[in-house]
């Protein structure tokens, strides 16, 4: 006679189911939704000037589950005090060629929007200002920066 196995959930694969899997996928599209919430203020103001650069001729690409944009041309003759920035879900950059560079970077960044929300801004501010009085750079030495290089 041959041995059935038994019909219950046991065993290696138990509880792997269609249901566990899709509550894990629910549990994880609540997180995610919660996330770009989270950070929805600074999204909308970077998606602001997004549509402007767009509307001036600009590319708007999303990748990596943020939306990039940079101008049509940027006048090298111009000084930027940064190559890109992320405001939220969005990453400002003086070019395509910047984003590509400081993508893995400014994903950092997203994640920190995504983790701190609307207090990421004038947390960012604070640690820049705590490292200036302190004597370091305020860009150098500030914790978030160091984070992104770290991860980069």
């Amino acid at each position: 006679m041959i041995a059935r196995r038994p019909r219950g959930r046991s065993g290696p694969g138990a509880g792997r189911g269609p249901r566990r899997r899709g509550a894990a996928r629910a549990a994880f599209l609540l997180a995610r939704a919660w996330a770009f919430l989270w950070a929805s203020p600074w999204t909308f103001l970077g998606l602001v000037v997004a549509l402007l650069m767009r509307a001036a001729g600009g590319h708007l690409r999303w990748t990596q589950g943020a939306l990039e944009a940079s101008p049509r041309r940027f006048r090298p003759g111009r000084r930027c005090p940064f190559a890109a920035l992320t405001l939220g879900h969005v990453v400002i950059g003086v070019d395509r060629a910047a984003l590509t560079r400081l993508r893995r970077h400014e994903r950092v960044h997203v994640r920190q929007y995504e983790r701190w929300g609307p207090l990421f801004v004038p947390l960012y501010l604070l640690a820049s200002a705590w490292a200036w009085c302190r004597g370091r750079h305020p860009y150098l030495d500030n914790p978030f920066e160091i984070a992104a290089r770290r991860d980069e």
